[in-house]
């Protein structure tokens, strides 16, 4: 199950919406996130270079960095980050039927000289792209000591450019039009109205917390009877509670500057997101939910769940109007 788009969460509400101030948002937010990316992906691809054993330090340590900025912004799916699948390239879970290892395979098995290039690297499947593509290359005992070496190296090192080329290509996109379209809502026909806008911005929101409750979370715990903590996210490099935590941050600086108009908003949501994450912090013990196939394990991650739910809940319910945006239809109906 992807990820749909943001905007399908919600609906226009006839009235007035709240002088949220999108160029804030476009300065102070979306650009910044999207040029942090940029910065740790090119670490990324210069400590791949220099070092490309899967159980270097240095390597993983980028690959982790680069990780946590994706996580933070990887609400603003829409946009540039939107053409090309350059958002699926970069980070393609869940991965139900086992396409990254099938594809990761069938490269190194046939020593493929696609990955030579960036050319042959944008006609891979996303399967064998991004930041979990690079997870099994790190931390998969499999793919760690496959052979060819050379090979191998070569795919960590091309997989490596290619999430900077992704980010770049994202951040090219921000900042030579979109950030544009963007501010100037209501004067262009990507965004007809500050309505509008506000309708992607907290669709945006919204989404990521529903993946987050539903997927993050909703995988590993299954059901009562069968619980699945191997389907976390992230569970080899130990990150499923970590995106939880990076998830959660990055939504709520957006929450909070669609909210600033409004202090009782701005309050709620403060408190809300406060509980998520002292919650969060309550489950460091268990980083990946290894813990869901026990009672008391399981209640705790339900509670973060809870927690998150209630988050959802209070953005359609107060900031919506706020903003002239209702709640409309489940944003992953029909996916």
């Amino acid at each position: 199950m992807l990820r749909p788009l943001a905007a399908c969460a919600l609906l226009l509400w006839p009235g007035t919406a709240a002088a949220y101030d999108i160029g804030q948002i476009v300065d102070d937010h979306i650009l910044p996130g999207y040029t942090a990316l940029v910065d740790e992906a090119h670490d990324l691809a210069a400590t791949a270079e220099q070092d490309c054993a899967a159980d270097s330090p240095a390597l993983r340590a980028a690959w982790n960095d680069a990780f946590d900025a994706w996580v933070r912004i990887s609400h603003l799916r829409f946009g540039p980050a939107e053409e090309g699948d350059r958002a699926y390239a970069l980070a393609f879970w869940p991965d139900a039927r086992g396409f990254t290892p099938r594809q990761l395979g069938g490269l190194i098995s046939a020593e493929d000289p696609v990955i030579e290039t960036q050319a042959g690297f944008d006609e891979l499947s996303v399967a064998a792209r991004g930041f979990y593509a690079m997870e099994f290359l790190l931390y998969d005992e499999a793919f760690m000591t496959a052979e060819p070496e050379a090979y191998r190296c070569a795919l960590v090192q091309g997989a490596a450019r290619d999430i900077e080329a992704n980010a770049r290509a994202i951040l090219d996109g921000w900042e030579t039009g979109f950030a544009d379209l963007l501010r100037n809502a209501g004067d262009n026909d990507t965004y007809r109205s500050r309505d509008e806008a506000a309708q992607v911005l907290l669709g945006a929101v919204v989404s990521e917390l529903q993946f987050t409750s539903d997927t993050r979370l909703g995988r590993p715990l299954g059901t009562f009877e069968r619980p699945r903590p191997r389907r976390a996210e992230a569970r080899r490099s130990g990150r499923a509670l970590r995106n939880v935590r990076l998830s959660l941050e990055g939504t709520r600086e957006l929450a909070l500057l669609l909210a600033a108009d409004s202090p009782y908003v701005t309050g709620i949501l403060e408190d809300a997101y406060a509980r998520a994450l002292e919650q969060v912090a309550a489950l460091s013990h268990d980083p990946v939910f290894a813990g869901v196939d026990e009672p008391q394990g399981r209640l705790e991650v339900e509670i973060l769940q809870q927690n998150i739910d209630r988050i959802r809940t209070l953005l359609g319910a107060e900031l919506g109007p706020e903003l002239g945006v209702a709640a409309g239809f489940n944003a992953m109906d029909g996916d």
